[in-house]
């Protein structure tokens, strides 16, 4: 089904993906280093809405032509664990430009500019990639893609939830609520965590992340459902990745149910995004994970 490219052959073809991630990476960091100083000077975050937002902007408009040369070339698609990551960040940083027109959430800027750097910098570094069988064909592509979108969203969420129950600990147990060794280290994670928006404008992003994801999570199955039709004659092949990745659906679509008709929200719905992205991870185990959670494999 997979057929992989030498690591020459990938840097041959990928030599834009290559620059444009180093330039989003350069972009991203430059960003991160001006906003650690800002807020080590006690100026705080909030400054970076003067200029944070062009700025993220271009390294979002880098990254993307990274991904779409990286990952959709010559009518077929190409992926590798570091492509992966990358355009989870990239959508989750899209997440955080378009909310933050609406609410003023600078301080997650703190988490999402290094990672940003950090991922752009792993694409540079490990280039390899696998070429996908028979993703020249438009409707396996849209699936792929679809698959993508779902997979990032996914764990976009879960990194939210996890940060948001960090945030919720360090309410209740302000000393105590970063573990480390170095009291430099400490302190820095303090101050970080300090400068997070409110709980409650972490919590609507964090459904509209979950919306997303359960919107794009939906259209996956259904499209590699009518795929699986046509090319086998069943609806989905009964596996332990079919399982999981439905209960994963289930669970999040019984979040928003709940939240709409019963307004959860605090640590269930934490929880509850959490065992839905443990789903997904389930159902992806061993050495073809990253494969796995993208394509929904048939």
């Amino acid at each position: 089904m997979y057929r992989r490219t030498t690591i020459a052959q990938y840097n041959s073809g990928m030599s834009a993906a290559i620059v444009f991630h180093t330039l989003a990476a350069l972009s991203y960091a430059g960003l991160a280093l001006a906003l650690w100083r800002a807020l080590s000077s006690g100026q705080g975050v909030v400054l970076a809405g003067q200029w944070g937002r062009l700025g993220v902007l271009a390294g979002l408009i880098f990254q993307g032509i990274a991904l779409y040369d990286g990952i959709a070339r010559d009518g077929q698609l190409l992926i590798s664990w570091s492509l992966a990551l990358s355009a989870a960040v990239w959508l989750g940083i899209i997440v955080f430009w378009v909310e933050s027109l609406l609410v003023r959430i600078d301080g997650l800027l703190l988490l999402l500019l290094p990672l940003g750097a950090l991922v752009c910098a792993l694409v540079v570094l490990s280039p390899a990639a696998q070429l996908i069988a028979r993703s020249d064909n438009a409707a396996l592509r849209s699936h792929l893609l679809l698959s993508l979108c779902a997979y990032g969203l996914i764990t976009i969420s879960a990194a939210q939830a996890i940060l948001m129950s960090a945030l919720d600990r360090r309410l209740h147990f302000p000393r105590g609520s970063t573990i480390a060794t170095a009291k430099g280290i400490r302190s820095a994670l303090g101050r970080i965590l300090d400068a997070q928006p409110p709980l409650l404008a972490q919590e609507q992003l964090l459904f509209r992340v979950i919306s997303a994801a359960f919107i794009a999570l939906t259209l996956a199955i259904i499209t590699g459902s009518l795929i699986s039709i046509s090319i086998s004659g069943h609806w989905l092949p009964f596996d332990h990745k079919t399982v999981f990745t439905l209960l994963s659906w289930v669970t999040f679509g019984v979040l928003l149910a709940g939240r709409r008709l019963k307004g959860w929200r605090g640590r269930l719905a934490l929880r509850y995004t959490l065992v839905g992205f443990a789903f997904i991870l389930l159902s992806y185990t061993g050495s073809r994970f990253v494969l796995g959670v993208i394509l929904h494999r048939i």
